[in-house]
């Protein structure tokens, strides 16, 4: 079996509260000064009301574990998304999510990156106030050198990343030339509410999340608006994206005229841009079509270690990948390695 380098495109960090708060400053007062009752109520909201298996996630909390996770993977560098911060977005307190955006950042530098240069991560930036937003972006990547910033999929904003109201974070990735990526998991806001069984929210929370910011962001214009921009749409595999491509092209046909006026070409020519990235699941059958109608520089491979399942059970997933006979070596060393290395701009 041929070997390949291995890029992680989406790995999780398990967020240390207890050393979060040793960086946040509230409203002028470091948290430890305050009656907050850290340890006893999350700083995080919660996800959902949903009970959701840790996996291997308490032993990654460590980030030793990770690295030992690295090395039994073979794979050579991590992107690091958050695990309670994917609820970032429907916090409800403007002040407390620039506090607790920046604090994270900084546990994150201190307890990942400066531990060993194979973590990579996106940085936490509170997209409640796009100005606070691109700053923290600009911060965090000219300071502590994180590799771009992810925008949560569900927010309590009631308007979606298509809006104007973003554009200075766009302007600001732009910039510094670092990518976004729109993270799914809360199930908030969705329709999802009278599910009675998590398999059936879990199903649906992720693809129709991104979905949402999807149509938002291509009908509003802002791949037309910023053409340098780079977007990840994460943790919902790739199958939709065909589907997607046909359903916007259709809409477009009929009403595009009259509704998008800052939309410069079909969804489906933006879709294969490069502007807009996803990563696969590594048993997808459906991954050869995505292929042919995305191309293969804009598919990534993410490990989503150490989330709903035991380590062994991941250690298995690089090495089915590699075994599929329906795509080529060159595929397949894109989606491991080059096409992450070409998103997250690693080799800058």
């Amino acid at each position: 079996m041929r070997q390949f380098r291995v890029i992680d495109a989406d790995g999780h960090c398990v967020e240390r509260e207890d050393q979060i708060a040793e960086y946040v400053t509230y409203r002028g007062r470091p948290l430890r000064g305050i009656e907050s009752g850290v340890g006893a109520m999350p700083m995080f909201p919660s996800l959902d009301g949903w009970f959701r298996p840790a996996g291997d996630a308490l032993a990654a909390g460590n980030p030793a574990a990770w690295q030992s996770f690295l090395d039994d993977t073979g794979i050579e560098t991590t992107i690091l998304y958050p695990t309670a911060g994917l609820a970032y977005g429907l916090i409800q307190d403007r002040e407390w999510a620039i506090a607790l955006g920046r604090a994270y950042n900084d546990w994150l530098y201190h307890e990942f990156l400066r531990r060993d240069p194979r973590f990579k991560a996106m940085a936490l930036i509170p997209v409640h106030e796009p100005a606070a937003a691109a700053a923290e972006l600009r911060r965090a990547v000219t300071e502590l050198g994180l590799s771009g910033a992810v925008l949560p999929a569900a927010t309590v904003l009631h308007k979606g990343y298509g809006h104007r109201d973003f554009d200075p974070i766009y302007a600001e990735a732009e910039r510094l030339d670092v990518p976004l990526a729109i993270h799914g998991a809360p199930s908030k806001g969705m329709g999802f509410d009278w599910f009675d069984k998590f398999i059936q929210t879990h199903t649906l929370e992720h693809p129709v999340a991104l979905m949402i910011q999807m149509v938002s962001m291509i009908f509003d214009g802002v791949f037309d608006r910023f053409p340098r921009l780079r977007v990840a749409f994460l943790e919902a595999g790739c199958a939709w994206i065909p589907f997607m491509m046909d359903r916007l092209d259709e809409e477009f046909e009929r009403r595009g005229a009259r509704w998008c006026p800052d939309l410069q070409r079909t969804p489906s020519e933006t879709l294969t841009s490069g502007q807009i990235w996803v990563t696969c699941e590594v048993e997808e059958r459906s991954l050869p079509y995505v292929v042919e109608r995305m191309g293969a520089d804009y598919i990534m491979f993410p490990s989503d270690y150490p989330h709903e399942r035991q380590r062994e059970q991941f250690l298995g997933d690089i090495p089915e990948f590699v075994e599929r006979t329906d795509l080529t070596d060159e595929v397949k060393e894109k989606i491991l390695h080059h096409n992450a290395r070409r998103f997250y701009g690693l080799d800058r």
